[in-house]
């Protein structure tokens, strides 16, 4: 049955308010506000131009609440854009700032040259790295993943949740450290990086190091670890002591490295006896650099 006119202005005015109130849905099955809007224009008589009420002054709304869903036992989905949009600004300090300013010049550089033309890549953005200019602690991954790819920043998805409570028991902040990969671009299906690809990209990243001159590095995975210390060994016979990074170009600097699991592994593998493993790791970097867990 058609509604008259007195019956789609009273819907319409139901509309409206329970729009201010923050009703996002009723028991019923309502036609679309536009077409409500339309309906009503056809419907309704042009009144005359002295008898024509006033319209309503616009008034702010608000968002309608949103209701959560469901429960699912299923691992949540990393908020990609929390950490970028909710970080403060930082605030360098002057050697901070010459540091970064020489990064910044590098990626460029890296920009310019795109050594990532060379081979197959599946990437949206470059992932340069991350955090302290200036850090202590260097934090140095294989590549990339899809979650990174989509804001430029590296170990935000799964992985990088999972670093950041490492870094938590290890008494220091993700802001504490400078966090980067070998490959700054996503291989397709987040493969491992290829020898030539590591290659290409190597340079780039011991000169990275070379700016930042942390006091120690954090090696996460076996493609970082065989790249900064140029070896063929298993990580089993890697991780656990302490081995020296070796600046090709400039044999005399050298910087203490220690090869640990990649967090990624870690949730493909969360057994207590690879997460015993990595928190002995991380207690040797503890011990070198002066942090009390739980201090951050």
């Amino acid at each position: 049955m058609e509604l008259d006119t007195r019956s789609l202005r009273a819907a319409r005015q139901t509309l409206r308010t329970g729009v201010l109130l923050g009703v996002d849905f009723v028991p019923v099955r309502w036609p679309e506000p536009d077409s409500v809007a339309e309906a009503v224009a056809e419907s309704e008589p042009a009144p005359a131009a002295a008898a024509a009420p006033r319209p309503p002054a616009p008034v702010p709304l608000r968002p309608a609440p949103v209701r959560p869903g469901p429960r699912s036992n299923a691992p949540e989905e990393p908020l990609l854009a929390a950490a970028v949009v909710e970080a403060k600004p930082r605030v360098l300090n002057a050697a901070q700032q010459q540091k970064q300013g020489s990064l910044d010049a590098l990626r460029a550089k890296y920009e310019k040259d795109a050594p990532h033309n060379a081979f197959v890549t599946d990437h949206h953005c470059i992932v340069f790295g991350d955090g302290d200019p200036a850090a202590r602690l260097m934090i140095i991954g294989e590549a990339p993943g899809a979650e990174e790819d989509k804001v430029g920043i590296p170990f935000v998805g799964r992985a990088g949740q999972l670093l950041e409570k490492m870094l938590g028991g290890m008494g220091i902040r993700r802001s504490d450290v400078y966090i980067t990969n070998v490959l700054k671009t996503r291989p397709p299906n987040n493969a491992t990086p290829t020898g030539d690809e590591a290659a290409a990209c190597a340079p780039y990243l011991f000169e990275q190091i070379k700016i930042i001159a942390p006091e120690a590095i954090l090696a996460l995975g076996l493609p970082a670890t065989r790249v900064l210390l140029n070896t063929t060994e298993s990580m089993s016979r890697l991780r656990g002591k302490w081995w020296t990074y070796t600046d090709p170009r400039a044999p005399e600097y050298q910087v203490p490295v220690m090869p640990t699991y990649h967090p990624a592994f870690l949730l493909r593998s969360y057994t207590r006896e690879n997460r015993e493993k990595v928190w002995s790791d991380l207690q040797m970097v503890m011990e070198r650099l002066g942090l009390k867990a739980g201090a951050a």
